[in-house]
């Protein structure tokens, strides 16, 4: 699996995979807590395309999984309790990391957390923040196996789906 930053060409692969999510929720065989039609969709994508922060997991050109990596923090970051206090230019976030349900169980998730840690490595971002719906347990299970520490669950209303208990994860690379 190759990991790298989108292009426009990409966009058809990653909305399938959202797609994807969003069947396997509805049909009860996941959760996230997402929403078809709320988050992710398309724009999601298009927008992180247009930022240049959209990357994709793909072989032989088919795509398997996304995330957007940026600086970018969730306004419920500011009041958090983060264990490290660092000024924001050295914060790496990881948003909207999915992967294909057609490989689904077989590390793609985990290979995607360590191509984001390397690239915030590479980056001098020190500082990794993550979030997650506290009803997706795959997800926080995998964040904890990968050394993430959940600081603070809170309340919000996220990209558009209400009532959402959104987990917080902070790992210090310099730590």
């Amino acid at each position: 699996m190759n990991i790298r930053r989108a292009t426009l060409f990409d966009l058809p692969g990653v909305e399938r995979v959202y797609l994807e999510i969003h069947d396997a929720e509805e049909a009860g065989l996941i959760t996230t807590g997402w929403l078809r039609g709320v988050y992710p969709i398309r724009a999601t994508a298009e927008a992180a395309l247009q930022r240049g922060d959209l990357f994709v997991m793909e072989e032989n050109n088919v795509i398997y999984g996304s995330a957007l990596i940026n600086r970018i923090q969730v306004d419920v970051y500011a009041d958090a309790p983060w264990e490290f206090e660092v000024p924001d230019n050295k914060v790496c976030v990881l948003h909207t990391l999915v992967i294909s349900q057609k490989v689904r169980g077989r590390g793609y998730g985990k290979q995607f957390v360590r191509f984001y840690e390397e690239y915030a490595l590479d980056h001098e971002l020190p500082e990794l923040r993550i979030d997650t719906n506290a009803r997706n347990m795959r997800a926080r299970s995998m964040y904890a196996q990968l050394g993430y520490k959940e600081i603070a669950i809170v309340p919000t209303v996220f990209n558009g789906i209400p009532d959402v208990s959104l987990v917080l994860l902070e790992k210090n690379l310099e730590a």
